[in-house]
């Protein structure tokens, strides 16, 4: 299963620049976890969006705990809202990242 990660920033940008080599850090160990496929920031830059792969059998409970890792949270800069996708068309391009 994959999902969307939109974070929204709810704090101004100066105070989450503060924990943005955090989560930066943070998203690379996802990376090399398998689990994030790709992140960035939205434009303009109110927030970011991840597209990450997670476990078929706990889609909740993976995204719940990768939102609540996040330093960006632990901090209370920015929150997530967690949209799991079944994908259709493109799945087998996914699968293959």
């Amino acid at each position: 299963m994959y999902a969307i990660a939109l974070i929204r920033y709810r704090r101004p940008l100066e105070e989450v620049l503060v924990v943005l080599d955090q989560h930066r850090a943070y998203l690379q160990g996802l990376k090399e976890a398998g689990t994030l496929i790709a992140s960035g920031p939205l434009d303009p830059r109110t927030g970011g969006a991840l597209l990450v792969r997670v476990p078929d059998d706990d889609v909740h409970g993976a995204l719940d705990a990768i939102r609540d890792g996040d330093p960006y949270v632990t901090f209370g800069v920015a929150q997530y809202e967690l949209i799991p996708w079944a994908v259709q068309t493109g799945r087998e391009d996914l699968d293959r990242l």
